[in-house]
């Protein structure tokens, strides 16, 4: 049977550690090219289109964050990965926290990127709630015209803008409400963070309104092996804002965790 997600698995199946990245919302899994560029010629990299996002199947209703994780488990079992480095932005770094809940033994380091793990509000769930309502009444473009220049800040390359704003437009409306529905249910992740056992890199843009540098610190001071770096001038999508200063942090990460491997 073949995986149910599509995906890229790109690079060299080395003695280096795969490197799993998962995107975040409304996106897909081209939001990591210049990471699968600038990592495939050295190690494995696998980018996963998660469930209800670029050609991966729709689940209609609502999509829990542990189901997210359970697709990108059962998307390694099949193509034979062991241990790795499981990193994520967004949405896509909580679905992180939720597979080290799930399959700790795996992963052998994180990369959280401008996310946070709290559980959401009241105010938040009703938030989501309206906008999966409204994403299914109206279609993205609207929101991807209102969200762009917080999802990148406003003076970013215009080919950055871009490339987001299509992903954005792309998204089947659906699926990205039955995501919404479902981070809107998601477990309190903080104490989890103060039990990982693996080293943690936690990155975020210093401009970034949807993840403040203060949640970042948060993270870092809950993590017991963890390194934070702020990207300046970027905001919430510095692996694409930033691409050179990102791969740079990365690779001295993973140069460090497949030392320890």
């Amino acid at each position: 049977m073949p995986p149910f997600l599509a995906y890229d698995d790109k690079g060299a199946h080395t003695s280096r550690l795969p490197l799993i990245l998962v995107h975040g919302h409304p996106f897909d899994r081209s939001m990591w090219e210049p990471q699968l560029s600038a990592f495939s010629p050295e190690r494995r990299v696998i980018v996963p289109d998660l469930r209800g996002y670029g050609a991966s199947p729709v689940t209609p209703g609502t999509t829990p964050l542990p189901l997210h994780a359970e697709d990108i488990g059962a998307l390694l079992d099949d193509l034979g990965v062991g241990d790795f480095v499981l990193g994520g932005l967004s949405m896509g770094g909580q679905i992180v926290m939720e597979c080290y809940r799930r399959f700790p033994d795996r992963i052998r380091g994180l990369v959280l990127a401008d996310t946070f793990p709290a559980p959401e509000t009241p105010e938040g769930r009703r938030s989501r709630a309206a906008m999966a309502e409204r994403l299914l009444r109206e279609g993205m473009r609207g929101y991807a015209d209102e969200v762009l220049e917080k999802m990148v800040a406003p003076y970013a390359d215009a080919e950055v803008k871009s490339h987001v704003h299509r992903m954005m437009t792309a998204t089947d409306p659906e699926g990205a409400a039955a995501a919404l529905r479902g981070r809107a249910e998601r477990p309190d992740y903080r104490g989890l963070l103060t039990t990982v056992s693996v080293p943690a890199l936690v990155v975020v843009g210093s401009d970034d309104t949807y993840t403040p540098v203060s949640d970042a610190e948060a993270m870092h001071a809950a993590l017991p092996d963890s390194m934070l770096h702020v990207v300046e001038g970027a905001a919430h999508m510095p692996n694409l804002e930033r691409p050179a200063e990102f791969n740079a942090v990365l690779a001295g990460f993973l140069a460090r965790v497949d030392g320890r491997s």
